[in-house]
């Protein structure tokens, strides 16, 4: 996307991926296709951006979480 605007691209797939996408369209997670295509990149950037993000935390904080500070995050993320 370009300010905002989309533009028209052709691209290859593979089967499995292409029927995964019209299943997302057919329950109603996406639009199109093309819709899926581009919450899948999307999500691939944002995950991306996460990463780099936690490597500047891990880099700012002296390295790794110890498991305490691992267990206390679990705890304020709800997962145990």
């Amino acid at each position: 996307m370009r300010d905002g605007m989309t533009l028209k691209i052709a691209v290859s797939l593979p089967d499995e991926l292409v029927d995964h996408a019209r299943r997302m369209v057919a329950v109603g997670r996406t639009t199109s296709v093309s819709g899926a295509v581009a919450v899948a990149l999307a999500r691939d950037a944002q995950q991306e951006t996460i990463a780099e993000f936690a490597g500047d935390l891990l880099a700012e904080s002296g390295g790794p979480l110890t498991e305490q500070e691992r267990a206390a995050a679990r705890r304020a993320l709800g997962l145990g």
